[in-house]
Parts: C-alpha cells; structure tokens; sequence
C-alpha cells in the first residue's frame, strides 16, 4: 500500500514537471535554442560545475557540524559520502525514496534510532533555508531596483515573513504549553534540537551556511554569463533565491519545471532572453546531476561491501 502512494506521487509530480515544461517550451522560439547552446563558453560552465561541487561539500560540512552537535560523531568522509549519495537520489536518479531517507537509513544503520537522524536532517534543512533567505533579504535591501515595485514588494515581503519564520523558530523551544498538545509536541522537539545543533562551532556553521548558497548562487552566475545573460552579480542574488526556494515544493520531480518556470518569468521581468534563461536552468539542473555521481559511486561502494559481508 505504501508502495502504490509513494509511486501515485511520483507519477504526479512527473505529470507535472512534463507539463510545467512543455508550457514553457511553448513561450520560446524553439530555433534559437541551438544557436544559444552553440555560443555557450563551456570554461564557464566548468566554473559552474566546481561552485556547485564545492557548495555541496561544504554542505557536508556543515551537516557533520550540525550532527556532532547532537552526538552523532563520526568523521567528515563519512558525511561528505552520505550527503552526496542523497543529491544523487534528489537529483540523478529521483525516486520516491529522497536524499533525506537515504541519509537518515546512513544514520540509523550505524545503530541510532530513525527518528533522532530525522531530526538531525531537518535541522541541517532548516537552518539552509535561513541562510538562503538572508542572503536575499540583503540583495534585496542593498539593490530595491533590481525588480519591478509591483514584483519586488511581494517577493520581499515573502523573504521577510521567511526569515521572521526561521527566526521564530527558535523561539518555541520556550513554548511549554506546545507539550501539552501532542500534535503540537513535535514543534516543541524540533525547535530544541535546533538548538542544540547551533549549541557550538557556531562561527564555523554560520560561516558554512552563508557559503552553501554563494557558491551555488556564483554557480547560476557562471552559467548565466557562459550562455550570455551578461547581469551583475547582484541581480543574480535577487532572482534567483526565491526560484530555489520554491522548488522546495514537492510538486515535481526534483524541482524541475517549477525552476525552469520561476526563473524564465523572473528574469523576462528585467528584459532578458526566455530562451537564454531557459537553458541556463536546465543546463544547471544538468550541473546538479553531474556533481551527484559521486554519490552514485558511494551507493555502488556500499552496496558491494554489503554484498561481501553477506557471503562471509
């Protein structure tokens, strides 16, 4: 029965990732794809591929930061392996297992209970996303210009609510009565062992969390100047934050299509190529793939070694 929901889901957000991308490929001119894809300067997207490698290995960092904190131990390789395995389950082969299950399965296989890793992914995930939203908030505080008002407005606003939201976290840990509702208890246990992820090495998490979405942000930059979209760094910063930031939603097959979309309607806001920009996102979800295989490796790695210690 499980089986069946998890593979409905997939199938609807393959539907739906199909769909969000023939949509898109209706509002471009079809003929100028080749020509973009024929000017591209491939040492950018070189560039690309090493800013993207270097944001997810300093995410693995952080993550081995983060679950010392809870008193998981274990060494930097052992996370650098775990984290890349679920980008390639997240992004080369999306399944309706997850990168986050992959890692919380490397976790409890080394004999700590499920729920107690999930709590440590969840806070990895959390404070991620509040070092995205600050680092757009500040783009958007130092360029108010970069959009339209009638764009930038709601759009900031979001940011802000987010980063108060992030904030606000925190705070429930102080919530006692939230123990008293069983429904709500859980809220309760995340905000604490929030906390006690940020408990120490703090400098080196924050420094890590801000570095996480600069490479991957300088990543888009390298991609978007190889194919043309000559904008300042900056307008990068502002645009295309909030595109990662819904993919987030589960609605399709590794945010695919919902990328795509945001960023074409975002960056025709300020006059640029939908084609271009079309294939400076695909091409860096193609970015996103490649990185992954060594986490492909590590699965195959620890498959076979499994397989050895079975027949002896």
């Amino acid at each position: 029965m499980i089986y069946n929901n998890n593979l409905i889901k997939f199938l609807l957000r393959a539907i739906v990732t199909i769909v969000i991308l023939w949509l898109i490929m209706r509002s471009i001119d079809a003929a100028q794809v080749w020509n973009v894809l024929k000017q591209t300067r491939p040492e950018f997207l070189i560039i690309a591929l090493l800013m993207q490698f270097a944001s997810t290995t300093v995410s693995a960092y952080r993550w081995q930061l983060i679950m010392q904190n809870l008193n998981f131990g274990q060494t930097f390789s052992f996370y650098w392996h775990s984290y890349f395995k679920g980008m390639f389950f997240n992004q080369g082969l999306p399944t309706s297992i997850g990168g986050d299950a992959i890692k919380v399965l490397d976790i409890a296989n080394l004999g700590y209970r499920k729920r107690d890793a999930l709590y440590g992914v969840m806070a990895d995930r959390i404070i991620g996303l509040g070092a995205l939203l600050s680092l757009t908030l500040m783009a958007y505080l130092v360029s108010p210009a970069l959009l339209p008002a009638q764009v930038h407005r709601p759009i900031f606003m979001l940011i802000a609510l987010g980063a108060l939201g992030f904030m606000g976290i925190f705070f429930l840990k102080y919530f006692k009565w939230l123990q008293q509702y069983p429904q709500l208890m859980i809220l309760s246990v995340i905000a604490e062992r929030l906390h006690q992820a940020l408990s120490s090495h703090r400098i080196q998490l924050v420094l890590a969390s801000l570095l996480i979405p600069l490479f991957a942000l300088l990543g888009f930059f390298a991609t978007g100047w190889g194919l043309g979209l000559r904008y300042p760094l900056m307008t990068y910063f502002a645009i295309v934050p909030p595109a990662i930031v819904l993919t987030i939603i589960p609605v399709s097959i590794a945010g695919w299509g919902v990328r795509e979309g945001a960023l074409v309607g975002l960056f025709s806001l300020i006059g640029a190529n939908k084609t271009v920009v079309l294939m400076m996102s695909l091409l860096y979800g193609l970015t996103l793939i490649v990185v992954s295989l060594p986490g492909l490796i590590s699965y195959l790695k620890g498959r076979q070694h499994k397989h050895i210690e079975s027949i002896y």
